[in-house]
């Protein structure tokens, strides 16, 4: 992704360090603390607390945060809290990322923020500052305030206003509910003024010409509210092109593309949306945080589609990267999730990116670009290849397995063997796959060859492996290629790093880095203990998770999340359940939330989307070890965390099925069970060694 210095947070989202608990920090990482668990999860401060289907703030304090949600058209950044007086602060930035600007360039979304609200008078008194009493969030956001107006005897107190707010499914528009409610003793009169605000954009600025940007209410006029009455009304934040709006636009603006949708209809469809996620890869275990961060990271990952003139589109969001796609970030982190979710457009936007990767294969070998934008009709590859090829790989084979769609797995064939093709080129003297960074682009060395993307296309061997075997082709010349990289890959970056016996990221490479993970959750287990040291040692791990390198305060929770990923995988149960959930409930509960996040300080901690499905995948393919071993197979090792008496994963959607898999603890052995409906696939006392294989 390009790089941006960009603050798009506010400046108190600034990761801070409790002073006071770093004691406590020193001595869980440094091992004297024998029950790390509940010491390391118990050193946050939470300022949420979970509340039935999502969690609330009772307002106490100064404090302001950004949320992001979206829909096909729209994306929000909501930019929230309280101010030094204790009123509200509210702001609304919308990106429409097909309303396309000039330069059509990677971050060419229209974009435009609201401050602005309908004016209230009570009483024939206008409206004092509001006061933020309270929020809550469950994939929609819900602000309570108080109104006061008037003063001394004239002073009106107990009326609440109510916001709730949420992006349309399917229409270019932000829904904002208002509900005004007297909780008061005494009848008041309320007047509310109309909201009407638009402009034009000018024609020479936008791809399709002008654009209309909106924001109105469907309210004007007076109300008596009695005590216990209430008066709802709709504000829309909105854009479409012009002549859209004065219907003058060509049929193809409007055959794929809902415009027209009232506020309380999206808002409507936001809920179903919202249940039928709900009732898709249910998480449920002893810890409510890890069930709920599950459910919400899955929201976060499947909502950010774009329903763009290329087709759908998964973006990863931030106020920038929209209506475009990342070998990593949509091949490599996000797509291989979609299946398990079985939702509709999540599928369709991942076969739809491989589609557009699959438009710049060549016979000449030059590289893929590393991200397709604009809606599919430009490309940007100022970082040169990334090892781009061994992401695509790697993901397309996962997805195409995960699917358990013949038919896809086969369209998907052809990219997979020219990107294996691509790498095998890139192969140098000593058998690694050379490429010119990784996908941080630069921002930190990476040599001529770095682990990452080798380890990658060591995994994308072994997915294709498996492919190749579930379509009527043999695998075992992949798997023998994987195993000489293996080889070529401890023999060029094994090595004592900072006192670690783990891996250097390249040649020269004297400092530790957070991909060193990434072997341990592609089973390379050649430095494991090493590694897993190196990785929670305090020159890496530190109270928001990995550093990207040691000495330099970076981290990016992409390498936090392959890092859990790895000590899973490592069958560090424990371990990688007392950092998780330390990590959890600090991004569900804490101070930003509730995804996991980009970066800090680059993009100051933005909600991008594909890490929540990175986030997903720590449960799915760290917690319950469930690896595509064929379009009807899978391998299974749920393991339960030492406190845990059982954990289930519900309605898996994985291998075009709907599939629970279960496990409880039997004595010193696990019981799992699959099962699919009332019939039992697989029941069977697992001893926690080799993973179970599961044939559907």
């Amino acid at each position: 992704m390009k790089k941006t210095t960009q603050a798009l947070l506010v400046p108190c989202l600034k990761p801070v360090l409790l002073f006071g608990l770093l004691p406590c920090f020193v001595a869980i990482l440094s091992g004297c603390v024998q029950d790390s668990s509940a010491s390391l999860a118990a050193s946050l401060k939470d300022r949420w607390q979970l509340q039935d289907s999502g969690i609330h703030w009772q307002v106490e304090d100064v404090h302001r945060d950004q949320l992001e949600f979206s829909g096909e058209q729209v994306s929000a950044i909501i930019d929230y809290g309280t101010r030094a007086d204790g009123s509200l602060l509210l702001s609304r930035k919308l990106v429409w990322p097909m309303l396309r600007t000039i330069p059509n360039d990677t971050h060419a979304s229209l974009s435009h923020s609201f401050d602005l609200s309908p004016t209230l008078l009570i009483n024939d008194a206008p409206v004092g500052p509001e006061r933020l009493e309270s929020v809550s969030f469950d994939g929609i956001l819900t602000l309570e305030s108080e109104l006061q107006a008037g003063q001394g005897q004239l002073q009106v107190s107990g009326l609440k206003l109510i916001r709730t707010l949420a992006p349309a499914t399917t229409a270019p528009l932000l829904v904002e509910r208002h509900e005004l409610r007297n909780e008061g003793k005494q009848a008041v009169r309320v007047k509310v003024n109309a909201l009407n605000e638009q402009f034009d954009t000018p024609a020479d600025a936008g791809v399709y010409g002008s654009y209309r940007i909106l924001a109105h209410s469907d309210f004007d006029g007076e109300r008596l509210l009695g005590p216990g009455d209430s008066l709802s009304y709709f504000l829309s934040f909105e854009a479409h092109t012009v002549a859209e709006v004065d219907g003058t636009a060509e049929a193809e603006s409007t055959d794929t593309l809902e415009t027209n949708q009232s506020p309380a209809e999206a808002l409507a469809a936001r809920r179903q949306y919202l249940a039928s996620l709900n009732d898709k890869l249910v998480l449920e275990t002893p810890d409510p945080v890890l069930d709920r961060m599950f459910a919400f990271a899955k929201l976060r990952a499947a909502e950010s589609i774009f329903r763009t003139r290329g087709g759908l589109m998964h973006g990863p969001g931030g106020g920038r990267y929209y209506a475009a796609i990342w070998a990593n970030d949509q091949a490599e982190y996000v797509n291989p999730l979609f299946p398990f979710l079985g939702d509709a457009n999540g599928n369709s936007s991942a076969m739809n990116s491989f589609r557009h990767f699959a438009r710049f294969m060549n016979p000449e070998y030059r590289p893929i670009p590393s991200s397709i934008i604009a809606e599919g009709q430009d490309i940007w590859n100022g970082a040169g290849d990334r090892g781009d090829c061994a992401m695509i790989a790697y993901g397309a084979s996962r997805y195409a397995l995960a699917s358990g769609d013949e038919a896809e797995a086969r369209q998907l064939l052809p990219l997979i063997q020219w990107c294996l093709e691509y790498n095998r080129r890139q192969l140098t003297p000593e058998g690694i796959v050379a490429s010119d960074s990784d996908e941080l682009e630069g921002r930190f060395p990476s040599g001529d060859a770095n682990l990452s993307t080798n380890v990658l296309a060591y995994g994308g061997l072994m997915a294709a492996g498996h492919l190749y075997d579930s379509l009527g082709l043999n695998g075992d010349a992949l798997r023998a290629e994987a195993a000489r990289l293996r080889s070529a890959i401890d023999k060029a970056f094994a090595a004592k790093v900072e006192g670690y016996d783990t891996y250097r990221y390249y040649a020269g490479n004297d400092k530790l880095r957070a991909w060193i993970a990434l072997p341990l959750v592609m089973g390379l287990d050649e430095r494991q203990q090493g590694t897993l040291d190196a990785l929670l040692s305090p020159k890496l791990w530190n109270e928001n998770g990995i550093y990207t390198e040691s000495g330099d305060d970076t981290f990016w929770d992409r390498a936090t999340l392959y890092a859990f990923r790895g000590i899973f995988a490592a069958a560090r149960t424990d371990t990688a359940m007392d950092y998780f959930r330390y990590y959890s409930r600090k991004r569900l509960l804490g101070e930003h939330v509730p995804y996991a996040v980009e970066a800090w300080p680059e993009g100051d901690q933005r909600q991008l989307s594909a890490e929540s499905g990175l986030y997903a995948r720590v449960i799915t393919e760290g917690l319950f070890g469930i690896e595509p071993m064929g379009l009807k197979q899978f391998a299974l090792a749920p393991r339960l965390p030492k406190d845990w008496p059982s954990m289930c994963l519900k309605h898996v959607q994985a291998f075009n099925d709907n599939l629970d898999i279960c496990a409880e603890r039997q004595g010193i052995k696990t019981k799992v069970k699959v099962s699919r409906g009332d019939a039992v696939l697989l029941q069977q006392d697992w001893d926690g060694g080799a993973p179970l294989l599961v044939s559907l």
